[in-house]
């Protein structure tokens, strides 16, 4: 199943592109989905038409969602909502307040990202186009998973076990809410799902991330930090669609001041995201709503072409031999040097780019050498590791003779 996911500042017009890329897969005869995992739902307006949380037909070959929250929450977070929510009440909290702390920030909408592992199990769809949050919300539900990721594996063990333990001895003096195993399981069955998704995601032959941008100065801006970002996580991005590109031959001088200032930031996207494929997406005559909007749409921006492809391929980080020992390369788009923090622990390293956290987990091969140094080079941060052992060289066989 391949899965395309759009993201792009509020406003840069996101939906719209999901949506038309979904109708020209499904105009190809690729079963498709385009499902909104955006709380502030806007797909059914672009659509012209009502969608909710089962699966609807719109055309042939093509199916739409707009996920209700509350009971994908209900499904994936209700037994551990209510555990946070009695714990929190039993420190004071007013019920409704513990019911609204309980839904950790950007729950939401990971929930709805969840829909996309049940999708690739059963089958039904050969693509899924994702019309997700806005930019800051969409780095903050992608970075979710290395950080439970840590937690699973660090803490969840202990805690499991001090809970059983704890249980009857808190239980006879305290009226403090302990999890049970119900709530222990249910983060685990949790734990497991986002697992799943986040496999996919990162998965550079099945999915992939494009932005859309607007010729505009700060949308390049946020659009070049996400991606940043999404590398920083493994994440592949394929192509950049800039968007409400003005039509030549606007005689206006108002309309030419706007084509002269698009024309420059044009050219500075150009330079900026390549190697990335640019696409450019015209300003139409008419508001984009309705399947035959959305199919004048995909025609302008992809041609001929078939949006299911991947338009770029690439990867994040590699590793390669030295003399010393390795040099593992980390490819970090617009990010500078004093951006960039790093630390060790073990066979971890800690990155920091900004205000973002990751953990990289070190290959075998390193996890037993020492880090010598770390440099910007180009867009790829360069980390030397020295191999204070190494092997000894392999004799010839006719000199050891």
């Amino acid at each position: 199943m391949r899965v395309i996911l759009f993201t792009g500042k509020g406003g840069v017009g996101k939906t719209s592109m999901a949506a038309a890329t979904a109708v020209r897969c499904a105009e190809l005869g690729h079963r498709t989905m385009v499902l909104s995992t955006d709380i502030a739902h806007s797909l059914s307006d672009s659509l012209d038409l009502q969608l909710g949380n089962d699966p609807k037909q719109i055309a042939p070959n093509l199916w739409g969602q707009e996920i209700e929250i509350y009971q994908t929450m209900e499904s994936y977070w209700g037994t551990i909502q209510r555990y946070i929510s009695a714990l929190m009440a039993w420190r004071g909290m007013s019920g409704i307040t513990a019911d609204e702390m309980a839904v950790l920030p950007g729950m939401e909408e990971l929930a709805n990202l969840l829909y996309i592992s049940r999708y690739n199990r059963e089958g039904n769809y050969d693509v899924v186009v994702v019309d997700s949050a806005p930019t800051g919300e969409t780095l903050r539900l992608l970075s979710f998973p290395d950080m439970l990721n840590w937690w699973m594996n660090r803490l969840f063990p202990i805690q499991r076990r001090v809970a059983k333990v704890m249980r009857p001895v808190v239980g006879a003096v305290s009226d403090i809410p302990l999890p049970s195993n119900s709530v222990m399981d249910a983060v685990a069955e949790l734990y497991a799902e986002l697992e799943e998704v986040h496999k996919l995601l990162i998965d550079g032959e099945r999915s992939s991330i494009r932005l859309v941008v607007n010729p505009e100065k700060m949308v390049i801006k946020e659009a070049q930090r996400t991606l940043t970002y999404l590398n920083l996580f493994g994440y592949v991005t394929d192509a950049v669609i800039v968007n409400r590109i003005l039509p030549e031959g606007l005689n206006d001088a108002y309309f030419r001041t706007w084509q002269s200032s698009q024309l420059k930031y044009r050219e500075y996207i150009d330079e900026a995201f390549s190697p990335l494929p640019r696409l450019n997406m015209p300003l139409l005559d008419q508001e984009v709503v309705g399947l035959e909007m959305l199919r004048r749409m995909a025609r302008a921006a992809y041609g001929d072409d078939d949006p299911s492809r991947f338009y770029y391929h690439g990867v994040s980080q590699t590793v390669v031999k030295t003399d010393e020992g390795y040099t593992l390369k980390l490819k970090l788009p617009f990010a500078t040097k004093e951006q960039v923090d790093l630390s060790r622990n073990r066979d971890e390293l800690n990155l920091k780019v900004g205000h973002y956290r990751r953990s990289v987990a070190l290959p075998h091969v390193l996890s037993r050498l020492r880090v010598t140094g770390a440099a910007m080079e180009g867009s790829e941060l360069h980390i030397r590791f020295h191999d204070d052992n190494p092997p000894p060289p392999v004799k010839d066989r006719k000199n050891h003779k």
